[in-house]
């Protein structure tokens, strides 16, 4: 049968920058901290962005992770790779392959 289903969109709260390099590659790499409220609860997240200081293009995801570990590993890997902000998704994508 079919039926409507309904997604609960969690935004992030109580956002701060954890974590800020700026790469030779005129980029900013950043790790943030926040909340999500789960059902009443909140639980802490941290959150990856890059942000091209020469274009202006920024990409960010804000709930990357709940373990701090695994969002900087992460923002190394782009910092190391010189990675550009449009390829931010699909870097993340390729990470969590790896990671799970």
């Amino acid at each position: 049968m079919f039926s409507i289903v309904r997604k609960i969109k969690r935004e992030v709260s109580d956002r701060t920058v954890y974590m800020e390099v700026y790469g030779d590659n005129k980029v900013a790499y950043r790790v943030t901290a926040g909340k999500i409220s789960f059902f009443g609860d909140s639980v802490y997240t941290y959150g990856v962005e890059a942000e091209d200081k020469c274009s202006g293009e920024k990409e960010s995801i804000p709930d990357f992770s709940r373990n701090v570990e695994d969002a900087v590993d992460f923002t190394e890997m782009l910092i190391n790779g010189k990675i550009r902000p449009k390829q931010l998704y699909s870097k993340a994508l390729n990470y969590l392959c790896i990671s799970i």
